[in-house]
């Protein structure tokens, strides 16, 4: 097969987790590459001292993904596509969700939108990226299923994929890398709201270095990325 004229970025929130980064980059180069799509990978690296924010560091990718890129996937470190048959190709459609909940190993609800999310440029700024609010893990793609229904957007998902939850594998280790799973004054109740206000308008951060590298010969961009927060709007952002 040609490769394909569209650029996918794929966007890694990423801290800390080297071991995974080893496996991932050189896996998804491979595997993107024997599929024809033509890719460039952003390892997004949160070097400040506020807690984890998956969300923002996507927004930050996303604005320094540049020109050459016409799509994203929001793309987890941990999580290695096994099933060749997984469609990364331009989602002109709408939002392509290729971990979907009959697939991901570990979530499994219907509003799923985590993992491993395809969309195009122009339905992201649609969206207005993600919230910024979300510090510490998990519901800002639940946040963001939202965003992707008010936009008047579909998700999609796989068909006809037989390998079910081996589609995938997990590299996460609950036991040896513990997940910041702590609720911190008002954020127990933000989590569960629509943030109609911040998105890719808003985030903050700053570029402390790019670098492009080669990990086993596979080539990648690591953006060391210092972001921002308002103390008075997420007083969470921190644990003092």
């Amino acid at each position: 097969p040609s490769w394909a004229p569209h650029r996918l970025a794929l966007l890694v929130p990423f801290r800390e987790r080297f071991e995974e980064l080893l496996a991932f980059v050189p896996y998804m180069h491979r595997f993107l590459s024997k599929k024809r799509i033509r890719h460039r990978i952003f390892i997004l690296n949160q070097v400040d001292h506020f807690r984890f924010n998956r969300a923002s560091l996507i927004n930050v990718g996303f604005l320094e993904s540049g020109n050459d890129t016409d799509y994203i996937a929001m793309h987890d470190v941990d999580l290695l596509p096994l099933n060749e048959h997984l469609d990364y190709s331009f989602p002109e459609a709408g939002p392509f969700h290729v971990a979907s909940p009959e697939l991901h190993p570990l979530y499994h609800y219907k509003t799923y939108v985590g993992g491993i999310l395809l969309l195009t440029k122009q339905h992201y700024e649609l969206c207005n990226g993600m919230s910024n609010r979300f510090w510490g893990w998990g519901r800002e793609d639940d946040e963001f299923y939202q965003r992707i229904k008010g936009a008047g957007l579909q998700v999609r998902r796989p068909s006809g994929i037989t390998t079910g939850y081996e589609t995938f594998q997990h590299l996460h280790d609950p036991a040896w890398r513990k997940r910041d799973q702590k609720r911190i004054a008002a954020q127990k109740q933000e989590q569960f709201k629509v943030d109609r206000e911040g998105g890719l308008n808003n985030v903050r951060y700053r570029i402390e270095s790019r670098t492009d590298l080669s990990v086993a010969g596979a080539p990648c961009t690591v953006l060391n990325i210092l972001l921002d927060c308002d103390t008075n709007e997420t007083p969470w952002c921190t644990f003092g």
